[in-house]
């Protein structure tokens, strides 16, 4: 039997989604699930667009960030973006590199990269590059990104909408939101009490 479904919506310039990106993955040798991973573009008011307040919890949130990172022993430097970035690029090659087998390796790296204020997300040029640079076709990424790609990226935006996706990052269990890396832990709760706990997790508990 195919195994269960639970979804991810992310956006790479979240350092939130960041966080709980691998955790959620790690949920897959635990539990008879498949994470299924779907691009949403967050929209983010720019510097003079925001109250002062919104100011404030913009920084609060990227020191929040890297002190949840720091505790959990992770090596990430997380800075805080330049400007206001469209994902779409980035996020239309997290697509392509699901086909490829390679959406894990892929989003670790534009992440880390991203965050280092190595990679810009928002360029078309600049993912091609990168990607290339993973040894796929910048060609073939290229052609998806302006035809198949950006039809499914439009497509999972509109099922984000079905979903009532409202942030990142956000998984949905059954139906069940659970917004932020720190609703890991109870989304793996809800999996336990769903019986979907493999065998070897039955027998350690």
């Amino acid at each position: 039997m195919p195994r269960e479904i639970l979804k991810m919506y992310s956006d790479y310039k979240s350092p939130y989604a960041w966080l709980a990106f691998d955790p959620v993955f790690d949920l897959e040798s635990k539990y008879d699930i498949q994470v299924k991973w779907r691009p949403f573009q967050l929209r983010i008011k720019g510097s003079g667009q925001r109250s002062v307040y919104s100011e404030y919890k913009v920084k609060y949130s990227y020191m929040d960030a890297r002190r949840t990172a720091n505790e959990r022993g992770d090596k990430k430097i997380i800075r805080g973006p330049l400007k206001i970035y469209d994902t779409a690029p980035a996020l239309i090659g997290g697509l392509f590199a699901e086909k490829q087998g390679r959406l894990v390796e892929y989003s670790r790296l534009v992440y880390e990269l991203f965050f280092r204020r190595e990679l810009a997300i928002d360029e078309a040029d600049a993912m091609q590059n990168f990607i290339e640079s993973l040894g796929m076709s910048g060609s073939a990424y290229r052609a998806y990104l302006e035809g198949d790609g950006l039809r499914e990226y439009e497509e999972a935006q509109a099922e984000s909408q079905q979903d009532h996706v409202f942030g990142v990052p956000i998984c949905v269990f059954r139906g069940e939101q659970f917004w932020g890396n720190d609703r890991v832990p109870m989304l793996e709760r809800r999996l336990q009490q769903a019986g979907l706990a493999l065998a070897r997790e039955k027998q350690s508990a």
